[in-house]
Order: C-alpha cells, then sequence, then structure tokens
C-alpha cells in the first residue's frame, strides 16, 4: 500500500488534478468548495495501471493553512508538486519543496499544471527551467517534470506511469514494527460510533486488537476497518485507514493522537533531535527560543534548547532538546518540521533521536554529543547497546519499542552488538551495555577488596550489606556474582576468591587456648562475651566466619563439631521419637537448661524445630 501527497500553490489546480484522476473532489467541506480553495485535509484514491490502489493526501496549498498542510504530509511515500504553467514557482511552492525535504520525502514529481491555458512554447520552456533550478536547489535535479491538463486529460496518462514507476522503486514498507497511526481525522458516523482516519506505519490493525490512544492510555476495540472504502479485516502498513473503534468517545480523541497497541508508545514532554535550519531564514534561532513543532498529525509549542551551540544560522545543522508544552507521542526515527509562532514561518526540520531521554540535558556535553552521533548514525548493535546502557539491564521488548525496530531488525541487531562485545546478556530476557556491566563488575571488585583490606580478619562482606552499599537488586547482584570465577559466597558472606583470613603468631595462639577451652567444656562454653575476651572481637568474629564457631544466640557459641553433635542427636532422637524437650536434651550432653533453650530456640529459627508447648516437633526443614 502506497500513499502520495499533492502540493502547490492554491491556484495551481490541484484538487481539479487529484478529481481528474481519481473521481473524488478532496475538497470535502462547504467553504472549500465555495471559495475554491483547499483549506484542510482532503483525501482520495486511485487505481493504478497496474491494478494498484494509491491513497491521496490533497495538503492546503494556501500560507494561512501551511499548519495543516503539515498535518497530512508527514506519512506520505511520494509527493506530486504542483506548479501551474501560467504563473511557475510560488513563495509557497519553495515552502512546500522545503517541508518535503525535511522530511526526507525523496520520491517526486513535478506536475506542471493548466498546460492548456499557454500557447507560447517558449514560456513552457522558461516554466521548466525555472522549476529545474529549484530542484537542483534542493538536491532533487532530475526529478521528472511532467506538463499535464486536468481540463482536457492531457499528459494524464504519462502521469499515471510516472507514478507508478516511482512507486515501484521505492523499498517495501517494513511489517514488522508495532502499528501505529497518527490520526488526522475523527469524526461520529451514526450507529457506529467513533471513527479515526490516518496513514497506517509500522505493521497491521485487525478487527478485534485492542488499541491504546496516546496520549492519555485509553483503550478501545478495533471494531471495523475501511480501507479506500473498502470494508477489510486487516489493514496494511502504508495504507490510509478508517478505523471505528469501540470503548473510546470521539470527544476523546484529537488530531495528532495516536493508536498503537497498548504499551508502546509513551508520551513524551522532552526529546533529543538533530535540526537542519533552512537556508532562507531571516534570523537564527536562539537558544530556548519558542518554537512549533510539527510531527506526524500532531503539533505543540516547545522551547528549542541548543546542546552544542549558542545559535543555529541559516543553513547550519545542530542537536536540540526540544520542551514540548504538551506530551507528544513520539518514536525514534520520526521526522519533524519546526515553525516560529510569530512570524509564523517554516524554519528547518529534523529528526527524532532519543524519544525519551527522561531528563533536560546540560549543554555543550561531549558525551552527550557523541551519544546522540551514536544514536543516529551508530549500527543497529551500537544503537541497540546505547539503548541498553541505562542504570538498570533492559529487557529485548523495552529496547525493541525504544528504538522502534522490527523483530527481524532486533534480531539482526542482537546478534551485532553480542558477537562484537557490546552486549552483555545478564539473564534469559535482559541485556546490559558491556561498558555497564563491566563497571559494575569492577565497582563489586574494589568494594569487597577495600572491605578485605580495612577488616583483614572477616571471612567477607553479608550479601545484603553489599547489594545495599552498591545500590543493587540482590537478583542483579547475584547474577554479577555467579559470573566472575573471582567472587566466592560461602553462608552469605561474599569475598574475593584470593582473599583469606590470616592470624598473627600472638592471635593463633590465643585461638588455640580457646579451642582447649572449649575441649574441656563443649557443651557448657564460655559466653561470648568472655570469648571476645579470651581472643579479640575480630578474631572471635572470623572465628565465625570460618565456621569454627557457631553462634546460636546473643551470648552463646559452640565449637563446629559440639553444634554438629548436638544438632545430630536432636534430629535423631525427634525421627526416633517424635519430639524432645530441653530437659532431654540437657541431661544427654550434660549441659545446663540455658544452653540447651539456645540450642533450641536456634533450631527453631532454622526450621529444624517446631516449638509446641514445652516440647520440640520436627520442624519444615528437619
Amino acid at each position: 500500500m502506497r500513499v502520495i501527497g499533492t502540493a502547490g500553490h492554491v491556484d495551481h489546480g490541484k484538487s481539479t488534478l487529484v478529481e481528474r484522476l481519481s473521481g473524488i473532489n478532496p475538497d470535502r467541506l462547504a467553504e472549500e468548495q465555495s471559495r475554491q480553495m483547499t483549506i484542510d485535509l482532503g483525501f482520495a484514491w486511485l487505481d493504478l495501471p497496474s491494478g494498484q490502489t494509491v491513497g491521496i493526501v490533497d495538503v492546503p496549498g494556501h500560507r494561512d493553512f501551511i499548519e495543516n498542510m503539515l498535518a497530512g504530509i508527514g506519512g506520505i511515500d511520494a509527493a506530486l508538486l504542483v506548479i501551474a504553467a501560467d504563473e511557475g514557482i510560488m513563495p509557497q511552492t519553495r515552502e512546500h519543496l522545503a517541508i518535503l525535504r525535511l522530511l526526507d520525502i525523496q520520491s517526486l514529481i513535478v506536475v506542471m499544471s493548466k498546460v492548456d491555458l499557454i500557447d507560447d512554447p517558449e514560456w513552457l520552456e522558461l516554466v521548466e527551467l525555472e522549476i529545474e533550478d529549484l530542484l537542483e536547489e534542493h538536491g532533487l535535479g532530475g526529478a521528472p517534470i511532467l506538463p499535464v491538463s486536468a481540463h482536457t486529460g492531457a499528459g494524464l496518462d504519462e502521469l499515471l506511469a510516472c507514478l507508478q514507476d516511482k512507486l515501484a522503486d521505492l523499498p517495501a514498507r517494513p511489517q514488522g514494527h508495532q502499528a501505529r497511526l497518527p490520526i488526522d481525522r475523527v469524526f461520529v458516523v451514526g450507529g457506529f460510533g467513533t471513527v479515526v482516519t490516518g496513514t497506517l506505519s509500522g505493521g497491521s490493525l485487525s478487527i478485534g486488537d485492542t488499541v491504546e490512544l496516546q496520549p492519555g492510555g485509553m483503550q478501545g476495540r478495533v471494531r471495523g476497518l475501511q480501507s479506500y472504502k473498502r470494508e477489510a479485516q486487516r489493514a496494511l502498513p502504508g495504507s490510509r485507514v478508517a478505523v471505528n473503534i469501540a470503548g473510546i468517545s470521539g470527544a476523546q480523541i484529537k488530531r495528532g493522537d495516536v493508536l498503537a497497541p497498548p504499551g508502546q508508545l509513551q508520551p513524551t514532554l522532552l526529546f533529543d533531535a538533530h535540526f537542519r535550519q533552512l537556508a532562507d531564514v531571516e534570523r537564527p534561532l536562539a537558544h530556548n527560543a519558542q518554537v512549533k513543532v510539527f510531527c506526524g498529525a500532531a503539533e505543540a509549542l516547545a522551547h528549542a534548547r541548543l546542546l552544542d551551540k549558542d545559535e543555529l544560522k541559516a543553513g547550519e545543522s545542530g542537536w536540540l532538546q526540544l520542551r514540548l508544552r504538551e506530551a507528544l507521542p513520539l518514536t525514534p526515527g520520526d521526522r519533524f518540521i519546526l515553525r516560529c509562532p510569530s512570524p509564523a514561518a517554516t524554519i528547518g526540520g529534523g529528526q527524532v533521536v532519543n524519544a525519551n531521554p527522561g531528563r533536560r540535558h546540560k549543554r555543550f556535553q561531549p558525551a552527550l554529543i557523541a551519544e546522540l552521533h551514536t544514536r543516529l548514525h551508530g549500527s543497529p548493535g551500537q544503537r541497540l547497546a546505547l539503548a541498553a546502557s541505562g542504570s538498570q539491564p533492559q529487557t529485548l521488548a523495552a529496547m525493541q519499542a525504544s528504538l522502534a525496530l522490527s523483530d527481524a531488525e532486533l534480531s539482526a541487531a542482537l546478534d551485532e552488538a553480542i558477537n562484537s562485545g557490546l552486549l552483555a546478556q545478564i539473564d534469559a530476557d535482559s541485556y546490559w551495555a558491556s561498558e555497564r556491566w563491566q563497571s559494575l563488575l569492577d565497582r563489586l571488585n574494589a568494594e569487597l577488596g577495600g572491605f578485605h583490606q580495612s577488616t583483614p580478619l572477616r571471612l567477607g562482606m553479608p550479601r545484603a550489606e553489599l547489594g545495599s552499599r552498591l545500590n543493587l537488586p540482590m537478583s542483579l547482584l547475584d547474577r554479577a556474582l555467579e559470573s566472575e570465577e573471582s567472587f566466592i559466597i560461602d553462608n552469605g558472606l561474599v569475598r574475593q576468591r584470593e582473599h583469606s583470613i590470616r592470624f598473627s603468631a600472638e592471635q593463633q595462639a590465643k585461638v588455640e587456648a580457646l579451642q582447649q577451652t572449649l575441649s574441656g567444656q563443649p557443651f557448657t562454653p564460655p559466653n561470648i562475651a568472655d570469648i571476645n575476651q579470651l581472643v579479640g572481637e575480630d578474631v572471635a568474629r572470623a572465628l565465625m566466619d570460618l565456621g569454627e564457631l557457631i553462634q546460636v544466640s546473643d551470648t552463646t557459641a559452640f565449637a563446629a563439631s559440639d553444634y554438629a553433635a548436638m544438632d545430630r542427636e536432636i534430629r535423631e532422637h525427634i525421627n526416633a521419637h517424635g519430639e524432645i524437650d530441653a530437659k532431654t536434651l540437657r541431661d544427654r550432653f550434660g549441659t545446663t537448661r540455658k544452653y540447651a533453650i539456645a540450642m533450641l530456640e536456634h533450631l527453631d529459627s532454622l526450621g529444624v524445630t517446631q516449638r509446641v508447648g514445652d516440647i520440640r516437633k520436627g520442624g519444615r526443614n528437619l
């Protein structure tokens, strides 16, 4: 499916030409027909000799309605620039051609209309030479210029054949993206309800699909579809579509809103862009100047923040951050036009580079400019890695949405980014820029290295403390620790593999003295405060980290072998008798009630036992 636009001066016969080609008068308003002037967007369609149906958007030519023209020109594949042979090039002609170039519409046919009014061949040749010069100025030299008369029909067959060839040379519309329908018209049909029209881009729409209106986020359902007045079950990208929506009233919709699958579009008040100032503007674009943004069928006031220059002179390009007065649903790659609100004039246009930067940028930041350059000119893999360079890993779906990639484009970009080492896979469906991932690993090493240096008698840092210090979700911390052999997790403590606890000779002597004390009274050991006095608090903590001392309460710790003996006896006794109490445990090990209860409460906390009155039965982890 293809859509063309007809542009030109109000008196150049655009609408007459469209009606002669299609049999449809695109001037649907009574005022348009009485004044013989296109005021708002007009729509028609025609069948080419090949049988292909082509949609037509007839845009206003008068300078008073140039902003209506901008609402319809963005979704076209090719343009017919209509220039009357009896008048030649007008100021609006130049503006329309500049807009077509700013929107990167490369396929152009110039229609020299009303040739039946000219009897002088030299005049026609002069007008044609003037048009050729204009096309050369805009880098469109060689575009066909066809003499046509809508009144007599002369040249219409040649025009249709040329249009067919032009459209055949265009690359196919991608169909793997999510559908987007910028709305250029909304009305209510009795018995059917809300109907919106637009040029469908990206993907297809089918009856029954759930759609979301942005901005606003209201959801509805596609109840009916028409394309070129024909009922359809499915509308393809590149076609003019009328969508009957259930669940959203016409009063809630305005021109410029966008229909898309739920969750695909996120309206934004800020976007980053590359911008080119027209060569014939009268004054430079100053930082923070107020402008009007036209993108798709939408328009909004904004302030243009210049990121790399103090001002943009005529013909210059630069990087902008546009701060919108009202949110617009944008995607990377969208083309836009800027106009001065007063005096009203088109000043340039550009391309959305980052639709949701999320923050106001500082100006004159080389790293930011380099990032924007990569977003615009980088390879698919480089752009994918950039989309995954935020503070957290990204899912494939989030990256696909942020870059507006089709499934095939996403797959190719992912292969490139992984194979070139730009992207690290974090888990089954999340990825992070390799630089970010390596930075996290470096931070982990630095944090643990500093911890080991400041507390050499600690085996490792508690896992939860490490996550808190680095402000990391535990799932991401665990993935990072598991990915590197240089990290070890032992009993909830994280350490570098090469780290180990080493006691001095004096400390080792104290440890051996403690061991002798414990072996002499294994089940009535000194309390923790006394152990700290004997060996020092840092050494006692180290013995616990090493698993040589097992702490069971705030005041009690057993040697590991003694703890294991008590634990084993408790489990075996419960398995044999169904229960155990503190008296039985006390008598079995020749200890006191204090130590027996401390051990049982400890096992309660581990789920090995569970207290039922004064006895313990088996717990969930027995």
